[in-house]
């Protein structure tokens, strides 16, 4: 699979993943991109976008996973986490608004949740540990927004996933899940990735409290079973 830049895309000429790509972009650039009435807070849906476009960081990618399994899906994107983390960054101050966009237009709108979900969901652990972020994006995607429950900032047109490294701002997505196990796996590796390099103490303390917790359940659960 060849990925491209957003420049590259708009140079792109007699390619049958085109469409797909452009729609795409134009998804990113008109509602990542662009500030929104249901949002809940001041500034753009993904603040990283901007920077990203203007810096030519973001890359997409056509994935034509029919007739796939989950788990080759699983190793596809499994691969492109592996280049991700090979690819080199000449600017520093460029390396958070680095981004892969996977996009899966063979995952019929029926499916797409059940698939990309359980991909997202799979991978997740192993990206998180790898100082990164996975996001699965759909149609029918019902995460809520974290500043207002009623908006869905993560529905696309196209099913994909979404590459990027982790930043502070990701805690509350790596304290959610219920599994005990699961969120001190999530939040180690959390406190791992920035170590020292916290710019928010606010968001340290709260890391270093949610793990405590995490577990203090899991210890509590161990008892009762």
């Amino acid at each position: 699979m060849q990925l491209y830049t957003t420049l590259e895309i708009e140079q792109l000429q007699q390619n049958e993943d085109l469409p797909y790509l452009i729609e795409i972009m134009e998804w990113v650039k008109n509602f990542l991109g662009r500030p929104h009435p249901n949002l809940g807070r001041s500034g753009v849906v993904c603040p990283f976008i901007p920077h990203s476009l203007k810096s030519n960081s973001i890359r997409m990618g056509v994935i034509r996973a029919k007739d796939l399994y989950p788990e080759q899906v699983e190793e596809i994107v499994g691969r492109y986490r592996d280049i991700f983390l090979g690819m080199e960054v000449k600017e520093q101050e460029l390396v958070i608004n680095k981004a892969f966009l996977l996009i899966f237009p063979d995952i019929d709108i029926e499916e797409a949740s059940k698939l990309i979900d359980s991909v997202q969901q799979k991978l997740k652990p192993m990206f998180v540990e790898s100082g990164l972020m996975i996001g699965e994006f759909h149609k029918r995607n019902k995460s809520p927004g974290l500043h207002n429950p009623n908006f869905r900032p993560l529905r696309s047109p196209i099913p994909l996933l979404a590459i990027r490294f982790m930043v502070e701002a990701d805690l509350p997505f790596l304290e959610s899940p219920a599994d005990p196990r699961l969120r001190i796996r999530y939040l180690e590796a959390y406190l791992k990735c920035f170590g020292d390099k916290f710019t928010d103490e606010t968001k340290f303390k709260n890391a270093h409290q949610a793990l405590a917790l995490a577990k203090e359940q899991l210890k509590d659960k161990n008892l009762v079973h």
